[in-house]
């Protein structure tokens, strides 16, 4: 299965009864293995979740902490990017040029890597003066 096929699948599986926006995301550890997660919803809007954070979360779950490819998939009417918080939970994972592909599920995708999503990322050099 691809990966873009294991983010189709679990899209379906989201839980959004107050927007209705389902997104499912997909992302490949080191080890070849694939984590998905949907995104899920609630009520008090800023406690929900992130598609993208589910599947790093399945990851991180299973032992893993290093992913080295990403797609996410919603019913958008061009391919919708990961928001700046899951960009930054990417970032975290991934490297500069790890490949994210973003896709609608009438087919248009876009290619792009976390490096191009996040520019100017903020990593563990900025805290180097952290006691």
């Amino acid at each position: 299965m691809s990966l873009l096929d294991a983010a189709r699948e679990v899209r379906e599986a989201a839980y959004v009864p107050y927007s209705h926006f389902k997104v499912g995301a997909a992302v490949r550890g080191v080890s070849g293995a694939i984590y998905r997660g949907c995104n899920v919803e609630n009520v008090a809007y800023p406690e929900g979740t992130c598609a993208e954070a589910g599947a790093i979360a399945a990851m991180v779950a299973a032992g893993e902490t290093e992913l080295i490819e990403v797609a996410v998939i919603a019913d958008a009417p061009a391919p919708c990017p990961p928001c700046g918080g899951c960009r930054q939970k990417l970032a975290e994972f991934g490297r500069h040029d790890t490949p994210v592909l973003l896709a609608t599920v009438e087919g248009a995708t876009y290619a792009t890597t976390i490096g191009e999503l996040l520019p100017g990322r903020f990593d563990i050099s900025h805290m180097s003066r952290a006691e």
